[in-house]
């Protein structure tokens, strides 16, 4: 109960802890910065870290001269490329394991079979949208590798994804974060940047999965 305390008051307060990081350790900042881009994108038990109200609050240093906004971007896209390409990976050297089960209480071929076309067809969209989506974004990556989706198309919108994220959100926080207003209500900020994309997430996975309820209920009345 103490660690999830301790990680939540971390979450909200971000700006303070860093700034007390900063202070104690200087340019360690950047090694500290990129460990948690890494893992929360790259180790899928991971999706609670603080990646959104991080890119923002590094931004807004950024802004006041504390942090190298060149380097902190060149950093923090490194490590949400690579994080997503491990967990990819992980995803990819599971899936060879699954497929050896066919159907079983733990395995839906049919379902796997799905996964994957999905991943071919819109899979670089959800990767990229994903980045925005506390918890989503941890998991996408891992999908798409048990979901068999190439390499090659996978790289290509991870590195897209990762620029847009690590680039809008930082540059947001550069820009913006400094304001009075903002620096007043970080902690809302913070709130809404967890809280908005996981409703989205939530109302997308309902609305597909009406979808797809409809669309039984209409091939059973044929």
């Amino acid at each position: 109960m103490d660690l999830l305390l301790s990680l939540l008051d971390f979450v909200l307060h971000v700006d303070r802890h860093l700034m007390a990081f900063v202070q104690a350790y200087g340019p360690w900042i950047y090694a500290l910065l990129f460990l948690i881009i890494f893992v929360e994108t790259g180790v899928v038990v991971m999706p609670f870290l603080p990646g959104d109200s991080l890119l923002f609050v590094v931004g807004a240093m950024c802004g006041v001269g504390l942090m190298d906004l060149w380097l902190s971007l060149g950093l923090l896209f490194a490590a949400a490329v690579a994080g997503n390409q491990s967990n990819y990976t992980i995803g990819r050297w599971i899936g060879p394991k699954v497929f050896q089960w066919e159907d079983s209480r733990w395995f839906n071929r049919r379902a796997f079979n799905q996964a994957h076309e999905f991943y071919e067809r819109y899979g670089g969209v959800t990767i990229v949208i994903a980045r925005f989506m506390p918890f989503v974004r941890t998991f996408a990556p891992f999908v798409a590798g048990v979901a068999q989706m190439t390499r090659r198309k996978f790289t290509f919108f991870d590195v897209t994804g990762g620029a847009l994220w690590v680039g809008g959100i930082v540059t947001a926080g550069y820009l913006f974060g400094n304001i009075p207003w903002v620096k007043s209500n970080l902690e809302k900020i913070i709130w809404a940047l967890i809280v908005v994309p996981g409703l989205l997430a939530m109302f997308g996975a309902w609305r597909a999965r009406r979808k797809e309820a409809q669309q039984l209920a209409a091939a059973q009345g044929r």
